[in-house]
């Protein structure tokens, strides 16, 4: 059977949470788009993982929050805790992320912004997430130009702020994914006015032991170049649409935010770039810590005895 698909996530989610108590911030839809390609069991597990760490926060619901961590702990490995950041690389990962961030809100068709945030998560030293609204079953050549805008954002932000001699190899998954992006709009999809609506395989080589002994000719050397040159002309185009919204956006705020709170949801990164400071005030779980309902190991209660007992009325 297939994985479900955003309904079918949600369904789940709901038979998983039956015996779990829930905040009422809680979004269970939210939490659905969130995890395209999960399994029941991948579902199973993230509702298990987000009711421990409710259990090591003391809290006596679960929350919104414990579904995000656990949802990124699931996808992308838990917080690298030990790994120690100089502020200089702090620095560079907010304005990173935060060009993401605003490029994403600015293009044309794209995803709505969930959060962004300067949490180091298995490789990555921070990211920002987009939710869909639904599965996507394609994509239009909107979206994919806007991608590319959006994937370039970070490597934008790091060289209009720093300049060209302080960007860093942060981008490399960024260019990498552009790049895959790119090379499937040419080859695969005809969305290349001058290849036309052709799909080209690539040129193999196989060798063995050193020696060639097979090659696959699929495309001329010709033809071959003209690909490379219109996915560098179409990553080029994204990387100067990031450009053109970062220079008349300002990244300040954002970073300094990212900064301060580490992680922002797609709404407070709106309200922020609005003139509104993010509120963390939480209005679910209590300030103090939860009492234990176990009374505490003390001296025994006082038994009385038999001789100060009153006597009863007989019949």
């Amino acid at each position: 059977m297939p994985n479900p698909d955003v309904v079918g996530r949600e369904q789940i989610l709901k038979v998983h949470v039956r015996k779990v108590p829930l905040a009422p911030d809680v979004n269970l839809k939210t939490t659905a788009r969130g995890t395209p390609g999960f399994s029941g069991a991948d579902l199973m597990n993230l509702v298990n993982e987000a009711a421990l760490m409710a259990a090591r926060r003391n809290k006596r619901m679960v929350t919104q929050v414990e579904f995000e961590d656990a949802k990124d702990k699931v996808m992308m490995g838990a917080e690298r805790k030990s790994l120690v950041m100089t502020e200089e690389e702090k620095l560079l990962t907010a304005y990173h992320e935060g060009g993401h961030a605003i490029v994403a809100l600015n293009v044309q068709a794209t995803d709505p912004v969930h959060k962004a945030t300067i949490i180091p998560r298995g490789r990555a030293l921070g990211m920002v997430m987009q939710l869909p609204e639904r599965d996507k079953l394609s994509m239009s050549l909107e979206q994919m130009t806007s991608r590319l805008a959006i994937m370039m954002g970070g490597r934008v932000a790091e060289e209009l702020v720093f300049g060209r001699q302080k960007v860093t190899s942060g981008a490399a998954s960024d260019i990498e994914q552009a790049t895959k992006l790119a090379r499937m709009m040419v080859t695969r999809w005809g969305l290349s006015e001058t290849l036309g609506t052709v799909a080209y395989g690539e040129n193999q080589d196989e060798v063995f032991l050193g020696y060639q002994v097979a090659r696959q000719q699929n495309v001329s050397e010709e033809t071959s170049r003209k690909i490379d040159g219109e996915i560098k002309r179409l990553v080029e185009a994204g990387f100067a649409e990031a450009q053109r919204i970062l220079e008349e956006k300002h990244l300040e705020a954002l970073a300094k935010a990212l900064l301060e709170f580490e992680t922002l949801t797609g709404d407070e990164i709106k309200d922020l770039l609005a003139g509104k400071r993010p509120s963390r005030e939480s209005v679910i779980e209590p300030a103090t810590p939860r009492g234990s309902a176990v009374p505490p190991a003390g001296k025994p209660r006082p038994r009385p005895e038999t001789g100060g007992l009153e006597p009863q009325p007989q019949a």
